[in-house]
This record gives C-alpha cells, structure tokens and sequence, in this order.
C-alpha cells in the first residue's frame, strides 16, 4: 500500500512539474521564433484588435507546402490568432457581435475562407499530427466567409495581420507573396 501511495506521488508530481514547468517553458520558447503582436484600430466607432504569432519564411514555400492549400489552418502559430471587436461589426455582410473569436483560414490558391469561432483553444492543433490538425470545433464557428487572394510583388519574411483603413476598412493578412483583405463595416 505504502509502494502504491509513493508512486502515485511521483506521477502527480510529474505531471504537475509538465503542466506548471515545462509547458510554459515550450511556449516561451517557440515564442522566441514566433513572436505575438497584437495590433489594434480604434477609429469610427470601432474598437478592434487582432493578436497572433508571427513565424518566419525562412526560405520555405508557404502557401500550397507549409500551409497546404485547401486545410484550416490556425493562422498563425503557437496559439490561434484572436480576434477581438467592443462592439457589433459585420464582416462584409455577416453580423458579428462584439466579444473575442479566434481566427481560422483555409487557404486556396485563389481564395480563402476566413471564419472567426467562439471557442478559443489553447494550441488550436492537434500534438500527435505533428500540427497539422487543427482543434477547431465546427460547431461553433460565428462566421465563414470567403475571400480573394492576390499576389504582392515585396516578399513578406514574417506572417504580418493589421487594419487596413481607406474608403474600406479591411483586416490584412500577408506572408511571402500572398495577401488577403477582410472587410469590416460597422
């Protein structure tokens, strides 16, 4: 009895040292790589922030190899990417209330679908596909919509999301050679 006592201590005391000590110490290092901005637009009645982690071409092929074509993808890396609005927007002509959604693509060579879901998990991948599947649950998508992409003639070394204000407000999206425009009214 005494054994079995002893040896559930150690795995509780193991898994507590994973949880507490070496998760956080993954995190901090793949954020060394992949560094987290957040960016943020408050104009015309609108209060928004988008924050993600910022990975590197480093001469890989990004789109169609890295990030495979027609697959949701986290945008991003470590944790999803967070989208936040204090109030009411609509995303072309889809409502979304204010509150905290994170932010999934899946991109196509010509378009993609964007879809900003209520749930917010902790990786958004799996760890035994190697991050290739997400953990995005379906069910609690708010918005799906799609969107053109185009080619930008500067190469893009870091994955960069900001607000792009004109006649149209637009929430960007660019890495390497490629670029997608999110339209956000009030």
């Amino acid at each position: 009895m005494k054994k079995r006592k002893k040896i559930l201590l150690v795995l509780v005391a193991l898994i507590a040292l994973v949880i507490f000590v070496g998760m956080p110490y993954m995190q901090e290092q793949t954020k060394k790589h992949s560094p987290e901005i957040t960016n943020t637009y408050a104009k015309n009645g609108m209060d928004l922030s988008v924050n993600f982690s910022s990975p590197s071409k480093k001469d890989r092929v990004i789109f169609g190899e890295l990030v495979p074509y027609d697959l949701v993808w986290r945008t991003g890396a470590n944790e999803p990417t967070t989208f936040t609005t204090a109030s009411n927007i609509k995303i072309i002509n889809k409502n979304l209330p204010s509150g905290t959604y994170s932010f999934w693509t899946k991109p196509g060579r010509e378009v993609w679908e964007v879809i900003f879901n209520s749930e917010i998990p902790d990786w958004g991948v799996t760890i035994l596909s190697g991050g290739s599947e997400t953990t995005r649950n379906q069910e609690t998508d708010v918005i799906s919509i799609e969107v053109p992409s185009e080619q930008i003639s500067a190469m893009q070394e870091k994955l960069h999301i900001d607000f792009e204000d004109g006649d149209q407000l637009y929430l960007t999206l660019s890495w390497d050679q490629t670029k997608i425009k999110v339209p956000i009214n009030k």
